[in-house]
This record gives C-alpha cells, sequence and structure tokens, in this order.
C-alpha cells in the first residue's frame, strides 16, 4: 500500500494561449494536511479541478492511493473518495440541510439506506466531527460558517477521505475560521487527508503538515511546514522579497472630508442594522471600521454611497448634505469626488460578463472623454484599461478578456484601478483584499497609503484584524450595529476583539 493518498505527475492543462499547469508533480501524504499556496492565477483551482475532474489534463497522470485512475468527471473522483468544497458553495439556497446533503446522491440514500437511515447517517457525522448543524434548517437562513459544515458533510457523507478545500477562510470570519481548523485537524487525526488552498500564510503555518508552492503554473517548491516560514513562502510565491508589513508615515491631517452623525440604517427585512452611528473622516487620514461581518459594517458603507436608503441621520460630503434619507444618486456622489469600492467585487463592483475595459470605466462611462454623442469611443476606453492594467499590474494585460476569466485579486485591481483614478477626496473601501493574495496584499496596501498621503480621505473596512491595524491611522468599532469604541492603531488584538463581541460594552453596563 502506498503511503501516499494522492500523486499527480505531469500535469499538463491549456486554455487556448493560457498555459494553466505546467508539467506539475504533487505528492500527498495520507493523513496530513497540505496546503497548497500561489498568487491569484497561479494555477491552484485549476489543478485541483483537474484532480476533482471538472476538468482532463493535456497531459499527466493521477494516482489516489496508489493506483493510476482517470478521472473524467466528479463522480469517478467521488467514487475514488475524493470530496471538494468550493469557494462559492455548491447549495441551493430555499433547500434543507439534509436535502443539500442528499442532493446527488439520492439513489445511494433513498434506494440502498432510506431517508430515515440517511438522516441517522447525518446525525453520526455531525457527532463524530463536530459539525452540527440542524438538518432541517433552510440553507439560506444559515450563517456562511454553517453553510461551509454542510459542504464538508456533503463530502463526508459520499464517503470521502481526501477533502479539498479552496479558499475555505474567504468568506469566514476569524472565529469562525479557527473553528474551522478546529474541524480540519480532527479530521486529520482520524485518517482523512486534506488539502487546502489559501493564500493566506498565517492559516498555512497554523494548520498544515505540508506545503506546496505554484507559481504562474508551475510547482516551484514543497516544504515541511515546521522546516519554513512565512517571509520565506511569500518569496516563493512571488519570485521576490515581499513586505509583510505596511510602511507608512504620520498622516498629515487635514479638514474634515466625510461627516456621518446619528445615521440609522434598517435592512431589508426591516431590523435596524446601523443605529445612529457618528463619526469623522479627515483629509490625509484612513479611518479604520473593525467588527465582525454582519454588525452593520456593510450597510454603513451603503448608505453613505447612496445605495440603501438611511432612516434617519446625516452625512456631509466636504460640507455638503447627501440626500441619505431620500435619493441619494451614487452618480451624482461620484462627480462631487465619493468612490466607493464595494465589499463583493462579484455582485456590486463588477460586471462578470463583460469585458475588462467595459468594467474599467462602469459607473463613469459618462465621462465625455469616453462618449463621442450618444456612442461610446471604444478606443478612448480601451487606451484607459490599457493604462490602469500597466499601472495596476492586472494579468493578463487583456483589455478584452471577459472578466469572469481574471483571478480573484486580478479583478480586485480591476475595481481599485476605476475608482483610485478619479481622484476622489473621498474613498470608501470594503473588504479591500478579500479572496487576493498575498503579492495582491502589499500591492493594494501601498495604494491606499498613497491615497492617503496625496491628501484623500480614506474610511476602509475589513474584518482582517491585521489590516485594520496595519492601515488605519484611527480604529472604529462596529459592534450590533453601534460604534462601541475608537482606539488608535497601537491597539492590542485582544483589546479590539473584546470590543468586537461588545463584551467591553457590557462590562461597562454592568459597572
Amino acid at each position: 500500500m502506498s503511503d501516499l493518498a494522492i500523486e499527480l505527475r505531469g500535469i499538463d492543462k491549456s486554455f487556448g494561449p493560457v498555459h494553466a499547469n505546467k508539467n506539475i508533480n504533487l505528492s500527498v501524504h495520507k493523513g496530513t494536511i497540505h496546503g497548497i499556496i500561489g498568487e491569484n492565477g497561479a494555477g491552484k483551482s485549476t489543478l485541483m479541478s483537474i484532480l476533482y475532474g471538472f476538468y482532463q489534463a493535456d497531459a499527466g497522470k493521477i494516482f489516489v492511493n496508489g493506483d493510476e485512475i482517470t478521472i473524467r468527471d466528479p463522480n469517478v473522483a467521488i467514487a475514488a473518495g475524493i470530496g471538494m468544497v468550493h469557494q462559492h458553495f455548491m447549495l441551493v439556497d430555499n433547500f434543507t440541510v439534509l436535502e443539500n446533503v442528499m442532493l446527488g446522491a439520492e439513489e445511494n440514500a433513498i434506494l440502498n439506506r432510506g431517508i430515515v437511515n440517511a438522516r441517522a447517517e447525518l446525525k453520526h457525522l455531525e457527532d463524530e466531527y463536530a459539525l452540527e448543524v440542524d438538518p432541517d434548517a433552510v440553507i439560506e437562513e444559515l450563517p456562511v460558517g454553517l453553510q461551509q459544515r454542510v459542504e464538508i458533510l456533503k463530502a463526508l457523507y459520499r464517503g470521502a477521505d481526501i477533502l479539498i478545500l479552496d479558499e475555505p477562510t474567504g468568506v469566514l470570519t476569524p472565529a469562525e475560521a479557527d473553528h474551522l481548523f478546529r474541524i480540519l485537524e480532527q479530521l486529520r487525526d482520524q485518517g482523512k487527508t486534506i488539502i487546502l488552498i489559501t493564500h493566506k500564510l498565517r492559516e498555512i503555518m497554523a494548520i498544515t503538515d505540508e506545503v506546496s508552492v505554484m507559481r504562474r503554473g508551475e510547482m516551484v517548491a514543497t516544504r515541511k511546514t515546521s522546516e519554513t516560514n512565512v517571509e520565506e513562502l511569500a518569496e516563493l510565491m512571488v519570485g521576490r522579497r515581499v513586505l509583510l508589513r505596511v510602511e507608512k508615515g504620520p498622516a498629515d491631517v487635514k479638514d474634515v472630508k466625510l461627516s456621518v452623525d446619528g445615521l440609522t440604517v434598517r435592512d431589508n427585512r426591516g431590523v435596524v442594522m446601523v443605529d445612529n452611528v457618528s463619526f469623522e473622516v479627515r483629509a490625509g487620514e484612513i479611518v479604520g471600521i473593525a467588527g465582525v461581518a454582519g454588525n452593520g459594517q456593510s450597510e454603513l458603507l451603503q448608505a453613505i454611497t447612496g445605495i440603501r436608503r438611511a432612516e434617519s441621520g446625516t452625512v456631509l460630503l466636504s460640507d455638503k448634505p447627501i440626500d441619505v434619507t431620500g435619493d441619494a444618486d451614487p452618480q451624482d456622489l461620484r462627480k462631487r469626488g465619493l468612490a466607493h469600492v464595494p465589499e463583493d467585487r462579484h455582485h456590486m463592483g463588477l460586471v462578470l460578463t463583460f469585458e475588462e475595459n467595459e468594467n474599467a470605466i462602469l459607473g463613469y462611462h459618462y465621462d465625455d472623454e469616453y462618449l463621442n454623442g450618444p456612442m461610446l469611443k471604444l478606443d478612448a476606453i480601451r487606451s484607459h484599461a490599457a493604462s490602469s492594467a500597466e499601472k495596476y499590474d492586472i494579468r493578463p494585460p487583456d483589455v478584452r478578456l471577459k472578466t469572469s476569466n481574471f483571478s480573484g485579486g486580478n479583478q480586485q485591481k480591476i475595481v481599485l484601478a476605476r475608482e483610485m483614478e478619479r481622484d476622489p477626496a473621498v474613498l470608501v473601501i470594503g473588504q479591500p483584499t478579500r479572496g487576493v493574495d498575498v503579492g495582491a496584499i502589499e500591492f493594494i496596501h501601498k495604494r491606499i497609503i498613497e491615497m492617503r498621503d496625496a491628501g484623500k480621505a480614506v474610511l476602509l473596512v475589513s474584518v482582517e484584524l491585521d489590516e485594520i491595524r496595519s492601515l488605519s491611522d484611527r480604529i472604529l468599532v462596529m459592534f450590533a450595529g453601534r460604534v462601541v469604541g475608537e482606539r488608535t492603531p497601537e491597539a492590542t488584538e485582544g483589546e479590539l476583539g473584546l470590543l468586537m463581541a461588545g463584551v467591553e460594552e457590557e462590562q461597562e453596563a454592568a459597572q
């Protein structure tokens, strides 16, 4: 018996002119957590999609538990004991947990074991791997961390001994990520093999036994995690030394550019998500808003930028009011100098079916430089997009490529280039590096600091505490829709964590 759960030999894959995987060799030992890291577009997800049967390699061989296998489709992979949890969950929102777990395995569940036995087996898996979730809960009513548990249960229910997780913490809070890691360790300790695709080096160091590094379609190194460090892995990923900390001088703070007073916002259900919030952002500073996702940060940004109507309160942009309780117009706000990088680039920042050059001017397409009467100046648009692609290192530098074909990090750069290049007075950014690799993170952080140093007022929302502490000049913490504290970047992670959990506020109330 081989001690390797997975062995890939000479895997090669091209999509037209794009050589996604180049002669890749990979060995994954049984009962280990093996990390695969690389920049966005390095070929990690393509490689795992070949292993799971979504794609077929142009060349190379796959061995599972020592036996060569041809994986024509995911059904073959599942039969071989391979399961995959995708970055964007493959769940039916209006189905229950049990229905989603059984989906695709109905014949096995109904004919061989029966629905009652399927429920019992799901309960057994939940208990064995600490993956408790209500089997009758509807998916769309579950928080994202529990939805991910359902994806893991789906794979285990189908008998997976090898589990692939693609960027599993991209949508999780720090607390949810920590819980996921405990689950993965328990799975490993019970003999499962885990392949973890991520770009977060701290996660690699915390959870994996071995790590393989991909760069531009090639496998460039494999290390035992205990024998490497974050600096070496970052350099292997990017091909050069990477600055892992943000370098910035003191803020040169000037006049107030954004003023929020008594802002109250309800969500689509009528629940108050922003509760009487007030703060100011001045030219030449970055104000960071920390908090666990779902505590009103999203609704706050949407109200300020004219996407969601507020119930009450006032917002001033360069001393002039924004009609936040009426019909604030995002297009008018752009003209007045407010730029917005939304939290969700797929649903609010980009039209993925558009070409890159079209997204590069989205929202600014009415500007005179892009219009000739009612017609767009395509040459001017594409020239602008090419210039932005070069300045922001957008890869590949193909302005005619569909935006859906760019990696997540490069999609984020398209949005950033579009908003930052407009010379705004105020820049509002939500989750600037969500799903972005270490090289792109370094680039994005530098651009944000450059905006501050150019005298712009920057409002930053992020669930990454390291990012908030590194970039911000002042930190506001939101909990249950309220600003519960203001701290300097020197505040400890523990201190900020207590505020984020509402603990300090409870203690003060008790006193």
